[in-house]
């Protein structure tokens, strides 16, 4: 028996998954969560095989749940309607067995569980076009930089995080805006949002 956990803040679409996953024989869904704190905290009390992760949702974003569990024995699965590259690296670096998108048919991510749980890797091949041909330019120092900036932090305050010094991070910044092509931190921001680099 495959002991599934579901995070998605989207009710109807959890209730959907619960249902239709319910009906096969070798399932047990074991929760579900709304929120990414929810399935965090849950994660880290209780024994789960695979767990369906959205990408986004409030308090924790399903990255941020992958990225702090504990939990050793559970195999991740995320679930996006976006095919954002970004997430898609973050996923597959911090651990993720899956990367599919909401809109697979049932029976896909029936099967995909079963692979997951057996050990496999499986990923919407329609992410992998958009991952091959659009990699990530930024490094992770310049991923926490962006995330800084959407903080609202200044450079001072940046530094003291980063433990450099206000000249360097001047420096970096303009290196970033240079190298991503934009004019100031508000585009900066908005631009890493829209790609999934933050």
């Amino acid at each position: 028996m495959i002991r599934i956990y579901i995070a998605e803040d989207q009710g109807l679409l959890a209730g959907a998954l619960e249902t239709l996953l319910s009906l096969e024989e070798d399932f047990q869904i074991v929760g579900v969560g709304k929120n990414g704190a929810q399935a965090y905290s849950f994660l880290e009390n209780h024994s789960v095989d695979v767990v369906l992760l959205d990408v986004e949702m409030p308090e924790l974003t399903g990255l941020d749940v992958l990225e702090k569990t504990t939990n050793q024995h559970a195999k991740f699965i995320m679930l996006t309607t976006f095919s954002k590259p970004g997430y898609f690296r973050r996923a597959v670096e911090q651990g993720a067995s899956g990367y599919l998108l909401k809109d697979s048919s049932s029976d896909f991510l029936a099967e995909s569980i079963r692979k997951v749980d057996a050990g496999e890797k499986v990923y919407a091949p329609e992410l992998m076009t958009v991952f091959f041909s659009d990699l990530v330019p930024i490094s992770e120092r310049e991923r926490l930089l962006l995330k800084c900036l959407e903080s609202g932090m200044e450079n001072k305050e940046i530094a003291q995080e980063l433990h450099l010094s206000k000249g360097t991070i001047r420096n970096y910044l303009s290196d970033l805006f240079h190298k991503i092509e934009v004019k100031n931190r508000t585009e900066a921001v908005s631009l890493a949002k829209t790609n999934g680099w933050i």
